[in-house]
């Protein structure tokens, strides 16, 4: 759990900026490169609401527009009593840019768990599918 703390307060700091007018759900997450870089992103809402960009999409779309291709964590954090997974979408892009990486889920009440990509996405679709 020592490991997660700093990926953690990435991905807290990154929700303070998240933009959720519409929904009031703020969510951070950060990723973490084999290099130790930790890179945040944050919710960013939209009126239309399929406009809408998850936190764990920027965070990730943050990293790989930086550079960044080699990751072996990615952090969650929301202020919800119940700890907050990935949406589908997010699952999908993590497992692609990621791969089987640890996602940690925590919240503001200091709740936590790890899980491995592949839990949380046990049939992946990816290039080995074609």
């Amino acid at each position: 759990m020592y490991e997660y703390r700093e990926l953690i307060e990435a991905a807290r700091a990154a929700r303070e900026n998240a933009y959720a007018p519409f929904s009031h759900f703020q969510v951070g997450a950060a990723v973490r490169t084999r290099a130790g870089r930790l890179i945040g992103g944050c919710n960013v809402e939209n009126v239309s609401y399929g406009l809408t960009v998850c936190a764990e999409r920027v965070a990730i779309f943050k990293a790989i527009s930086e550079g960044e291709r080699e990751f072996d964590a990615i952090a969650v954090v929301t202020d919800a009593d119940r700890l907050t997974p990935p949406c589908g979408a997010c699952r999908q892009i993590i497992w692609e840019m990621c791969g089987n990486v640890d996602v940690v889920l925590a919240n503001l009440k200091g709740q936590m768990e790890i899980h491995r990509m592949k839990d949380l996405l046990p049939l992946p679709f990816d290039k080995s599918s074609f």
